[in-house]
């Protein structure tokens, strides 16, 4: 472009005018002085205004904290009604030698009578299952050398596994060959083993190793459709835990606080897994218990004891039956290196025989339980609801 195409484009645009100082437009101020109380006035109600509504906002907030306060705890009181007239404040436990495992041809036939075990347990609402070893073999840091009596191990983890909500099994569980053959075991399907879609109070999840800020929890898949629950508290990574769910958290972030794995069944009754104990012998089966008062009902199984159709249980909290091996208790107590006693019977309350009569010579431990248990179900049953009548 030459120059005097420029100076043309220079001429077509318009110029801008030079404000002066006169051509500022003044702020309107009070002339007068009866103008200038005035405003005066009117600012001084409008400051009078922004603090009364200012107040008012304080007053709601106290309010609707007080409303929630009240809420909280008559929820709280109203679980604590809920809890007495649903919740189940006894424990079932049974024992049994992981011997029994040792006698079968196969991994195959080992698997499948754990998986026999884990499911009668489930049907009984067995709370607790301690496997205890009556070979001596099992030594001090939980191991066995020799390879043929590994039935201790074998029979726990298979049990812990079947027990676990399948969704949590990965994250958990690390590959074993003694889990070659847990896949074919039929499910438990019991209340905490939930699918992605059940809405339920409480639910089984594992803690996630996703950063947070701190004192702002962690998060842990619960088995939710591609929802994280974000928990109360900060657990390590790869930690199971059980998960009161939040009732009043929106669709994007799910919340949740964690409790003991005993709470659904004390709060609502609920049958929530059972727990796996591994004992080195038949003492530690009684000196161990996880429970502070210890067991207050203990019933051994035998074919010598007593008909167990005329067993009273009295009322009681925590509940214990004892199941032996192939060749009996008596074998286990004669290994036990802490018991003194010869008759088995001695370490019971109640020392019975859950099948009088019976058409085979032997009883296999897995029948046991289920012969067992289902005759003492009606009578825990009928203790239980005199302890609530109490």
């Amino acid at each position: 472009m030459d120059r005097k195409a420029v100076n043309k484009t220079n001429e077509m645009e318009p110029k801008q005018k030079k404000l002066k100082i006169e051509d500022y437009k003044k702020p309107d101020l009070p002339s007068t002085h009866k103008e200038l109380l005035d405003l005066y006035k009117q600012r001084r109600a409008e400051k009078q205004k922004h603090k009364e509504e200012k107040l008012i906002q304080q007053w709601e907030q106290e309010k609707k904290q007080r409303e929630e306060e009240i809420a909280k705890a008559k929820e709280e009181e109203d679980e604590e009604e809920k809890s007495k007239l649903l919740g189940r404040h006894y424990t079932v436990s049974i024992a049994l030698p992981g011997s029994i495992l040792d006698n079968a041809q196969s991994r195959e036939l080992r698997s499948y009578l754990a998986g026999q075990i884990a499911r009668a347990a489930v049907v009984f609402n067995v709370d607790e299952i301690v496997v205890f070893d009556e070979t001596n073999a099992l030594s001090s840091d939980g191991t066995i050398e020799d390879a043929k009596k590994q039935g201790c191990l074998q029979l726990k983890l298979i049990l812990e596994y079947l027990e676990c909500p399948q969704y949590l099994r990965k994250g958990l569980f690390k590959r074993h060959e003694f889990l070659q053959y847990a896949g074919l075991l039929n499910p438990l399907d019991s209340p905490h083993h939930m699918r992605a879609t059940d809405d339920m109070p409480y639910r089984e999840g594992v803690v996630l190793k996703k950063p947070l800020r701190p004192n702002q929890g962690s998060f842990a898949d619960v088995g939710l459709l591609k929802k994280e629950v974000q928990l109360d508290k900060q657990i390590e990574p790869h930690v199971r835990v059980t998960v009161k769910m939040d009732k009043n958290a929106d669709g994007k972030k799910r919340k949740g606080k964690v409790v003991a794995p005993s709470t659904p069944r004390k709060k609502l009754g609920l049958y929530w897994g059972y727990t796996v104990r591994l004992a080195a012998n038949l003492g530690e089966v009684f000196t161990q218990c996880p429970y502070d008062e210890g067991y207050d009902l203990t019933v051994g199984t035998s074919e010598r004891g007593e008909s167990i159709d005329s067993l009273e249980i009295p009322t009681f909290k925590h509940a214990l039956v004892v199941f032996g091996g192939v060749q009996g208790l008596e074998a286990s107590l004669e290994v036990d290196p802490n018991l003194d006693e010869d008759d088995p019977s001695l370490l019971f309350h109640h020392y019975v025989n859950s099948c009088p009569d019976q058409g085979s010579r032997t009883i296999r431990t897995e029948e046991a339980v289920l012969i067992t248990m289902s005759a003492l179900r009606p009578k825990i049953l009928e203790a239980a609801k005199i302890a609530n009548q109490q």
